[in-house]
């Protein structure tokens, strides 16, 4: 049985940035209440012309450029979104289109700010089964458009990323361990966005209703997370056959430092055995780990053979946590260049088109 290795990593945001003071100009609050409740200083903000498909091919590119490889040798893509860019097509084809992936299957998952950890064990799952070699795995999000900005608890909270992995097939030991997920719909209530789905589709009520922004009980969610960030810690690491002894990194989802902190004080371990950086990006649901992740590779934090554990939580209720024993890129004989695969992938994507176009003229003329 093949082992699953995370051999590429990216992320990107958008260069906009919001502080603290900013949304203080917009609703009766201040930098020293939003960090002493959150830990949040900053976020990005996505532009107009910038959506989950665009932070998420920039993310991509990257991640395929760190495991040197092309595009075109991708068997299959995830997108874990809590902000998708239409309710279909799935985001992951807009994606999977735009880089050249041409023999990728593509879909997109939906299991809020746990996405990534759910999507990335899916990955690992289909490796490990033999039926692909090398998948992407991505989580993005413009959660800033679904934001009430008159709404002092929530608006402070969200930003706008993306993160991606590269998931190879390796004989290699090593790679993803273990991982766990699980979902509680009792508490489906605690935290929504109830507008745009089959129950409150779009209408002039909806949106006077506020159906359309995300909605959130704090403190309940505050409660169900420090519940489960270190039980779901636990459990990933003896599904691993390790103890929080093994362990030399922990990236959290960065929802909120309060709700870090408390996790770690449930595991008995220190801060400085966590990636934190919800300060600068705030929460950017399924893109906060990678991000946070490709930041502490970037600074030489986590190194080969190091034992990380990804651990989330989000709406649904779901939750979950991931083992990894950190390896890094597979050693290749040609180096790749996945940015020029692009260019290939617009003409593509515009031939394909025309071919369509042609298709449909001639079989009108044929009725």
């Amino acid at each position: 049985m093949p082992y699953a290795h995370i051999t590429g990593w990216g992320m990107f945001v958008p260069e906009p940035v919001l502080t603290n003071d900013d949304i203080a100009k917009m609703v009766d609050t201040n930098d020293e209440w939003i960090r002493d409740r959150t830990g949040i200083r900053q976020r990005h903000i996505a532009r107009e012309n910038e959506f989950p498909s665009t932070l998420a091919v920039e993310a991509s590119i990257k991640a395929l450029q760190v495991a040197n490889l092309a595009p075109t040798e991708l068997d299959l893509i995830i997108c874990a979104s809590s902000s998708p860019e239409y309710i279909f097509p799935a985001t992951a084809c807009l994606i999977q289109d735009q880089i050249g992936a041409t023999k990728a299957g593509a879909f997109d998952l939906s299991a809020a700010c746990s996405g990534f950890i759910y999507a990335t064990n899916m990955a690992a799952q289909a490796i490990r089964s033999g039926s692909i070699k090398n998948a992407l795995v991505i989580g993005t999000e413009t959660l800033s458009r679904f934001v009430n900005w008159k709404d002092r608890n929530t608006c402070i909270l969200f930003g706008d990323g993306a993160g991606a992995f590269v998931i190879q097939a390796s004989e290699r030991p090593g790679g993803i361990l273990s991982a766990v997920m699980h979902s509680d719909g009792s508490g489906a209530d605690s935290l929504t966005l109830l507008g745009g789905g089959a129950r409150y589709p779009a209408t002039e009520a909806s949106v006077h209703e506020g159906k359309h922004f995300i909605q959130m009980d704090g403190k309940e969610v505050f409660r169900f997370a420090t519940r489960v960030m270190g039980r779901a810690t636990q459990e990933s690491l003896e599904l691993a056959g390790l103890t929080t002894n093994d362990v030399q990194w922990i990236v959290p989802h960065q929802a909120n430092y309060r709700i870090i902190e408390t996790a770690a004080k449930y595991l008995k371990m220190p801060l400085d055995k966590y990636i934190i950086n919800v300060d600068r990006y705030g929460n950017t649901s399924t893109a906060s780990i990678p991000i946070a992740t490709v930041e502490a590779l970037e600074k030489g934090q986590i190194k080969s053979g190091d034992k990380v554990v990804f651990v989330g939580f989000g709406a649904g209720l779901t939750w979950g946590a991931m083992t990894v024993e950190w390896t890094g890129p597979i050693p290749a004989k040609r180096h790749v260049y996945p940015k020029r695969y692009r260019l290939f992938a617009r003409l593509r994507s515009l031939l394909l088109r025309a071919v369509r176009l042609i298709e449909g003229f001639l079989s009108r003329r044929e009725l």
